[in-house]
């Protein structure tokens, strides 16, 4: 009943960590670009983050898997190919059966090759540790991106077209902000949600003594 009770609390601690006590975007600070080019509208914010979640999921099985036989010299050769190898998959699968997202997402979608937090989590975790737990921190991780990506994305979505998934929500009255579906509307928008999730988290860095 112990080893039970031990396993769950792992379990419950590295889902916590990745969703909300170190958070790829809002605590770590990692994947900013990605987060600022795609979640002008919700659409591509889910297709993004359900897309980096994958690659970080299944990226971190097989580095599990393979932590036993990879060279230390060759960790970050080996952890590139197996990225770029299930990438190529979801940019295949966005381009087979959702285009216009693939369009719209353009070379982003590639880029989660060099995204902080699928090397990141590979590194500090997946080589280190069992395919289960791997398994749990690729989905914590994945979801603790995703979930700010659609946040951010509701807000620019609705201010600048007045729309969430291409649906009308704000009466035809409605100016629409345009700043919102431009860069500075981003910053402006995920910085908010980095500070108000940070004080309600009560996370403040301060320095470390000398």
């Amino acid at each position: 009943m112990k080893l039970i009770r031990l396993k769950y609390t792992k379990w419950f601690n590295i889902s916590k960590d990745g969703l909300q006590k170190n958070n790829p975007i809002v605590i770590a600070v990692l994947g900013i670009c990605s987060a600022l080019a795609v979640t002008n509208r919700v659409d591509n914010a889910i297709a993004m983050g359900l897309g980096v979640t994958f690659v970080i999921m299944a990226s971190s099985m097989t580095i599990s898997l393979m932590r036993n036989f990879i060279p230390s010299k060759l960790r970050m050769v080996t952890y590139m190919v197996v990225i770029s190898s299930f990438v190529i998959m979801v940019q295949m699968f966005l381009q087979a059966y959702f285009p216009l997202i693939a369009k719209a997402l353009g070379a982003y979608v590639g880029l989660i090759i060099t995204n902080c937090i699928v090397m990141g989590r590979a590194e500090a975790f997946a080589v280190k540790n069992p395919v289960r737990y791997s398994l749990i921190d690729g989905l914590a991780s994945g979801f603790g991106y995703m979930y700010v990506l659609v946040s951010v994305a509701i807000v620019r979505e609705l201010l600048a077209f007045g729309t969430i998934l291409d649906v009308r929500i704000m009466p035809d009255s409605f100016t629409n902000w345009v700043v919102m579906a431009m860069a500075p509307g981003g910053f402006f928008v995920l910085g908010l949600f980095i500070w108000l999730f940070r004080e309600l988290s009560h996370y403040y860095e301060t320095e470390q003594p000398v």
